[in-house]
């Protein structure tokens, strides 16, 4: 493949500096006939690329996999992950690093091709993606962006002009996926698996310098680097549960170090309030129900501590114990910034002892009378409580008045409480009906502009403007028992 390095393109290749079991060294398969579907300018722009430019057709034989950028050494990289339980030796089955882009402000990026062919993980598979899984993916990610949701993002989505075979022949795409670094739960249980410790140790060292530099200093580093993953992914799971987000596969392959939304697969988000809401069609036993996220995500952490326990201590025994208390204040930590953020969408700037029965309370109404969950919040952010036939039981009336009293109570002014709701509470999310409904129009007939309409509301989620009243609208009935699928 020839190199082209006039688009702004500044690629660095560390993670090909690590031992070569950690990944593959491996060309995306060229495709046909490439087409740009969706860009994204803005993100594209903080890479420090040329937006034009990477719109001409050099530029997309690069978000296509028919050409390099010069610097650029793809890799797909090795994991392993317990998928609904089960581990399982992984790695990128249709994805590959072409490299990680240096911005003007020094930040470092992972740039990957998901669906850019088969490589030696693939098992079996094709390597490639469909359109309509792609385009989901470049939806939500960058729904998550806006929501304040760290999450991986998306720069592009490229028409193949190749079908790929599943049910049926499915137009194929390639996404190109920006990321802090797709190191992995999994990854460090792959390494793990190699039983070479110097492995182990030259990965979390890797993982250190370029997340955590700022405890590479401390006597026990590794310990420090499971207790910051810890607290990343309490913070991140939380904000998942404050928006109703489901993750659908919250397998230890897609739980990333860095703390980023990885994997965009069989997500949804929930409209009726449910703690047992599934969305995806493979989650049959609600393993990775809305209401378990928080347990699944400390389970997975748990797999993580396993991973490190050659580098907490020299005595098994001690490593065990160092690394269960760590894990041990996941919970803890996961819940105060879930209670604080939902202290933020009930316009609570101060701490009270009862604050989470107050929480507990709304959330249990809203189960018991289906009440839409994003929609609730919105309408008592707005103070329009005439809508809802629900708000009108002498059960919410009580909650309400107690919600009131609590208010009150703090110093800031009712002006001030609204403003901390309004930026709390989102007026709308990527709703799976809108989201279908986009991809539906995108891939049956090739229309984009549903797509561009829906992402452009999606932009600034709480603006509260009179565009996102529509987006705000519960689903049809019709579509009661909507499920997602694994994104192949």
């Amino acid at each position: 493949m020839n190199k082209k390095n006039n688009l702004g393109w500044n690629l660095d290749n560390s993670y090909t500096r690590l031992p070569k079991t950690f990944f593959s060294k491996i060309n995306p398969n060229p495709i046909r006939s490439p087409k740009l579907i969706i860009f994204n300018d803005t993100l594209s722009s903080s890479l420090g690329l040329d937006v034009g430019e990477l719109k001409k057709y050099e530029g997309v034989d690069i978000l296509a996999g028919n050409d390099l950028p010069e610097g650029s050494l793809p890799i797909a990289q090795a994991y392993a992950g317990h998928q609904f339980g089960h581990f399982t030796m992984l790695g990128d089955g249709r994805a590959l690093l072409i490299g990680e882009q240096i911005t003007p402000s020094g930040d470092r990026f992972d740039i990957q091709l998901k669906g850019s062919g088969k490589t030696p993980y693939s098992r079996g598979g094709d390597g490639r993606a469909t359109l309509g899984p792609m385009l989901r993916e470049y939806i939500i990610s960058e729904a998550m962006y806006a929501l304040g949701i760290p999450t991986t993002r998306s720069l592009s989505v490229v028409k193949t002009g190749e079908s790929v075979i599943r049910e049926t022949d499915l137009p194929g795409a390639v996404l190109t996926r920006v990321a802090a670094s797709h190191i992995r739960v999994g990854t460090f249980q792959y390494v793990a698996g190699l039983g070479k410790v110097e492995g182990l140790k030259v990965l979390a060292d890797y993982t250190i310098d370029r997340h955590f530099p700022h405890i590479a200093d401390e006597n026990n580093r590794y310990l420090f680097l499971l207790q910051e993953v810890v607290n990343r992914q309490a913070d991140l799971i939380s904000k998942w549960q404050q928006v109703g987000f489901i993750h659908g596969v919250m397998n230890t392959d897609n739980m990333t170090i860095s703390g980023e939304t990885i994997d965009y697969g069989p997500c949804a988000f929930m409209d009726v309030y449910d703690p047992s809401a599934v969305f995806s069609s493979i989650d049959m036993q609600g393993r990775y129900a809305y209401g378990n996220q928080p347990p699944i995500a400390g389970w997975n952490l748990a797999r993580l501590a396993e991973a490190l326990l050659p580098l907490l201590h020299d005595d098994p025994e001690q490593a065990v114990g160092l690394a269960q208390e760590v894990v041990s204040h996941f919970p803890e930590r996961y819940e105060r910034n879930w209670l604080s953020g939902m202290r933020g969408k009930l316009g609570l700037f101060n701490e009270e002892t009862e604050d989470k029965v107050l929480v507990d309370a709304l959330l249990r109404l809203m189960e018991k009378h289906e009440a839409d969950y994003t929609n609730t919040f919105r309408a008592i952010t707005l103070d329009k409580l005439d809508d809802q036939e629900w708000f009108h039981t002498p059960e919410f009336t009580q909650w309400f008045e107690k919600w009131l009293a609590r208010r009150n109570r703090q110093p800031e002014s009712k002006p001030d409480s609204q403003q901390l709701m309004q930026r709390s509470n989102p007026a709308i999310i990527p709703r799976n009906h809108r989201v279908e409904e986009a991809l539906e129009a995108a891939v049956e007939n090739g229309d984009y502009h549903v797509m561009d309409k829906l992402l452009k509301v999606l932009t600034n989620p709480y603006a509260y403007s009179p565009e996102q009243e529509v987006y705000a609208e519960l689903p049809p009935k019709s579509f009661c028992g909507y499920q997602t699928f694994c994104g192949t």
